[in-house]
């Protein structure tokens, strides 16, 4: 949790101008399709950042705060696959490309930066959409995530139950610090 907290305040400080957006409400969902059974879990528990000014961002997510249909998975995902207790927190730093708060239109936007999952950090291009109405931010993306990318290991006997990458759905409201 430390971790997670200290992002969210190298943020604040390196971004002193500009008007600050704070996540008032957050939703991430994963989405395993495998052959034998398909696996869903949500969060809304995630941190979040935007300075309008420089359009940089940064969240972060508390990966043992994921809900799913039954507490053996939660289980296997937390001890077995993601190792919470070393890897607590996703997070990511960047930037929405193409974004401007002169309309109130949903635009396509393109966020560039640094993904870390897993104790792995990638470069990442990650396609949404984000809308501005009546001083809130609406931010959505859907993407993927090959889970070797991040050193996720799945075992062989488990193959057909695990796809070797998950579908991510995010969406943000943010408000007015």
């Amino acid at each position: 949790m430390r971790n997670h907290i200290a992002l969210i305040l190298v943020l604040i400080a390196h971004s002193a101008m500009g008007q600050k957006y704070t996540l008032e409400k957050s939703k991430v969902v994963f989405f395993s399709d495998a052959a034998i059974e398909d696996i869903r879990a949500e969060n809304s528990k995630a941190l979040s950042i935007y300075n309008s000014e420089t359009n940089e961002v940064v969240f972060s997510i508390p990966i043992a705060q994921f809900n799913f249909e039954n507490s053996t998975m939660r289980v296997h995902f937390n001890e077995k696959y993601m190792e919470t207790e070393k890897h607590p927190n996703a997070t990511f730093q960047g930037k929405f490309n193409q974004f401007t708060f002169e309309s109130d239109q949903t635009q396509h936007v393109v966020a560039t930066g640094k993904l870390a999952i897993h104790g792995v950090t990638r470069e990442v291009e990650i396609p949404g959409t984000i809308q501005v109405t009546e001083q809130r931010i609406l931010a959505k993306a859907i993407f993927m995530i090959k889970l070797a990318d991040y050193n996720i290991k799945i075992p062989q006997l488990l193959w057909q139950k695990i796809a070797e990458q998950v579908e991510v759905t995010v969406e943000f409201t943010f408000r007015p610090q």
